[in-house]
């Protein structure tokens, strides 16, 4: 499972810029990382994990801005097409679950 954070936030005054840098802060030590600029995500090992880290996106939300929360499976990630230029790109693997007994 997948989750992905879509941001389009203000940056106007300085103190906007420090609200964007805070919350792009906050999810990074979520565990997310950056697929394009106002794309993150994080891969989650099932759908109660991702929700746990939805609920703390939702927590640090500002108060102006646009922001998107998407969950998608592993199949749907991994039929994705990236593309730098013209060239296609490797695709990311999806990290390693492991099983504890």
């Amino acid at each position: 499972m997948w989750v992905l954070v879509f941001f389009d936030l203000p940056t106007e005054t300085k103190k906007e810029r420090k609200i964007y840098a805070d919350f792009r802060k906050k999810i990074l030590q979520d565990g997310f990382a950056m697929f394009q600029f106002s794309i993150y995500l994080r891969h989650c090992s099932s759908m109660q994990n991702a929700e746990v880290h939805i609920k703390r996106v939702k927590k640090i939300l500002p108060e102006k801005g646009h922001i998107g929360i998407m969950t998608i499976t592993d199949k749907q990630f991994g039929m994705m097409e990236v593309f730098y230029g013209k060239k296609l790109a490797e695709p990311q693997n999806s990290p390693q679950q492991l099983e504890l007994f």
